[in-house]
């Protein structure tokens, strides 16, 4: 059994709202896009993505083939609109079936695992940080602070198809187990000691607990907007 929470939620320094998602239990899928803010019609650009990886995955293709093609859908009405900038989002996405985990992404939106009261990343960030915290040029807590952390280097719209990194990571879902998805404007905010103290109230249900992660993404600054999605096997 799977019960899943999710909020999104402007920020308190934005207006418009160009992150998205998506969650349906049946259909053992669930995505969060952010769109990107500074390129026009981030909003359209991430509702472009939810759209076409749901149609993808419905018609039996891979969380990966569902990325790749929702990138060429993306450049495509780019392209017809004749923008000065393309339209980009980043993705991250799960699906779940007969207890096992997938999880897919592109940009800086995470997949982190709840497991044995330890919280894992399982996504890697596409960003200028992540590249030098991989050099082992500064450390993840200068990552957090430093003026680029907000520069991706991938992302679906703005990625020509033959340089798309899609990236992705299974494994066992088992219950007690979660699953949380969110845009960088959680993760902004909160750190990873943060979420985890929220995760590990297994007596809150999965939307009080996403609930609560959005409110804590609020008090730290709400610089951005914020989307969390809590998958957890019961």
């Amino acid at each position: 059994m799977i019960e899943f929470g999710h909020l999104t939620h402007a920020g308190l320094r934005r207006e418009l709202n160009e992150d998205t998602y998506y969650g349906d239990a049946d259909l053992g899928l669930w995505l969060v896009a952010d769109g990107m803010g500074g390129h026009e019609y981030g909003e359209v650009a991430s509702a472009l993505a939810r759209e076409a990886v749901v149609r993808e995955v419905r018609a039996g293709a891979s969380l990966e083939q569902a990325i790749r093609s929702a990138d060429e859908e993306i450049i495509r009405a780019s392209r017809l609109r004749h923008d000065a900038l393309p339209m980009g989002t980043t993705v991250v996405a799960a699906r779940v079936r007969d207890g096992r985990f997938q999880v897919a992404w592109v940009g800086d939106s995470r997949a982190y695992l709840w497991r044995d009261g330890k919280l894992v990343q399982l996504s890697q960030d596409h960003s200028y940080v992540q590249e030098l915290i991989s050099q082992g040029a500064i450390s993840t807590d200068q990552a957090r602070h430093h003026p680029h952390r907000n520069v991706v280097t991938q992302a679906l719209g703005v990625t020509e198809p033959q340089a798309l990194k899609v990236e992705t990571m299974s494994g066992e879902f088992a219950p007690g187990m979660q699953l949380l998805l969110c845009s960088d404007g959680l993760t902004e905010e909160v750190d990873d000691r943060g979420i985890a103290r929220i995760l590990a109230h297994d007596e809150c249900s999965a939307q009080e607990c996403v609930d609560g992660l959005v409110a804590a993404a609020l008090d730290g600054g709400g610089s951005d907007n914020v989307t969390a999605i809590l998958i957890r096997a019961c």
